[in-house]
C-alpha cells in the first residue's frame, strides 16, 4: 500500500555495492526502514544528499505491515536547509542531534506532535544567526516530554538553586541567550545524557559526542 508522508532523516548505512539501507521518521507511519537501490552508482536518479541526517524530506512510500524494510515511491527534500551544512559548529550538532534521534525514537504508527516538534525546532535552528551553541542542550531537554520522560520538574527538585544551569536552559527558547562557559555546557550535557541513558535501555555510547565535544 501506498502512503504520502513527511519524513526525517535519521542515519543511512551502505548496503551491498550501491545501495542504502536508511532510517526515517515519519510523520504517518513513525520510524521506518527503506532500502534505496542505486543511489550511490553515477547515474542515480535519486541522489544521496537526500538521505543526510535530518534533511527534511516528502515521501510517497510502500508499506507492509510485519515487513522489516520498504520502499520509496517518490521522495524530494520540502525544505532545504540554508546554513546547517555549511557551518561546521551546526552541522557537528546536526549528526549528534540526528544519533539522540536515532537511539531514541523507535515507535511505529501516526506520530503528528513528535514530528511536528522536530521539524520546527530544525527549521529555528537552521535560521539562527548567533547564540545556537546551546541548541543541541535545550532540544534534549525539551525532547524529553516527547520520550515520556520530561526533566523539567525532576531537575528543579534535584539541583540546588533556581537559577541552576539545566532549569535556565529549560526556560529559555532557543533564541534566548544563556551564557555558559564550555565547562558548564559539558556538565549539563553529561547530565542530560546520564538521564537518557537511565530511561532508555538502547541508548548506549553517542559516537558523535567526541567531534562535537572538540568543535564547541
Amino acid at each position: 500500500m501506498l502512503h504520502k508522508t513527511r519524513g526525517i532523516v535519521f542515519k543511512f548505512f551502505r548496503y551491498r555495492d550501491t545501495s542504502i539501507i536508511v532510517k526515517i521518521l515519519t510523520e504517518r507511519l513513525g520510524v521506518q526502514t527503506y532500502v534505496v537501490n542505486g543511489v550511490r552508482s553515477k547515474n542515480a536518479k535519486i541522489k544521496i544528499a537526500l538521505f543526510q541526517p535530518l534533511t527534511l524530506l516528502d515521501l510517497v512510500v510502500y508499506y507492509k505491515e510485519n515487513a522489516e524494510m520498504h520502499r520509496i515511491a517518490e521522495v524530494r527534500c520540502t525544505e532545504p536547509y540554508l546554513s546547517m551544512p555549511y557551518n561546521v559548529v551546526k552541522s557537528s550538532i546536526g549528526v549528534f542531534l540526528a544519533e539522540v534521534l536515532y537511539k531514541s525514537i523507535k515507535e511505529e504508527g501516526e506520530i503528528t506532535d513528535l514530528f511536528d516538534f522536530i521539524h520546527d525546532s530544525m527549521m529555528v535552528f537552521d535560521h539562527l544567526e548567533t547564540g545556537f551553541e546551546n541548541f543541541h542542550l535545550q532540544f534534549m531537554l525539551k525532547l524529553t516530554r516527547y520520550l515520556g520522560f520530561g526533566m523539567e520538574n525532576i531537575f528543579a527538585d534535584k539541583v540546588p538553586g533556581s537559577e541552576n544551569t539545566i532549569v535556565r536552559l529549560l526556560k529559555s527558547p532557543y533564541d534566548g541567550q544563556v551564557t555558559l562557559t564550555n565547562g558548564e555546557r559539558r556538565e549539563a550535557l553529561d547530565s542530560i545524557i546520564r538521564f537518557y541513558t537511565s530511561h532508555i535501555d538502547s541508548f548506549g555510547e553517542l559516537r558523535s559526542l567526541r567531534v562535537l565535544q572538540e568543535v564547541l
